[in-house]
């Protein structure tokens, strides 16, 4: 029995300070300062990003760093959601690949958009993109998500574009 209380408030406390670790924490969720992020830095998959976020939340590190400007964290940042850029991917997956493909069109120009790519910037973005159409669509039954990140390395890998690669 007494086991059995051990193991329900260990659990309850884990799962307590998780929901209480901020959601805009998730790493490419994780962000890029606080300590979680630096300890687990390169680190791919669910345990990293889980551990990132809690180091930052438990300690409050995230907090303190944004206000002082330490950890790698900057007091001029920028928060930044990819999350209607994913939507629009996921929903129009035929006419972005169409558009790709050629260079342009309405679903290029929007993704541009999206991405917040200056008018300055969008010939070369879309020169990029269809150069680079067959990474991005490596296959006719690619996934949003591994679209969304082909076009992130794609960008990021790009000089000119890399600044941008946030936007994905």
């Amino acid at each position: 029995m007494k086991n059995n209380i051990s193991l329900t408030v260990a659990v309850t406390t884990i799962v307590a300070v998780l929901s209480l670790t901020p959601a805009s924490a998730l790493a490419q969720n994780v962000g890029n300062c606080g300590w979680g992020s630096k300890l687990f830095d390169g680190q791919r998959g669910i345990a990293p990003q889980v551990l990132a976020v809690t180091t930052n939340g438990t300690s409050g590190n995230q907090t303190f760093a944004i206000t002082s400007g330490t950890s790698g964290c900057t007091q001029n940042g920028v928060v930044r959601s990819s999350w209607k850029t994913a939507a629009f991917v996921g929903g129009n997956t035929t006419k972005l690949a169409r558009d790709m493909s050629r260079g342009e069109g309405e679903s290029l120009n929007t993704l541009a958009h999206l991405m917040n790519v200056s008018s300055s910037d969008q010939a070369h973005f879309k020169a990029t993109l269809k150069e680079n159409f067959n990474t991005i669509f490596a296959s006719e039954n690619t996934t949003t998500d591994k679209v969304l990140a082909s076009l992130h390395e794609v960008v990021k890998s790009d000089a000119a574009l890399s600044g941008y690669s946030q936007n994905v």
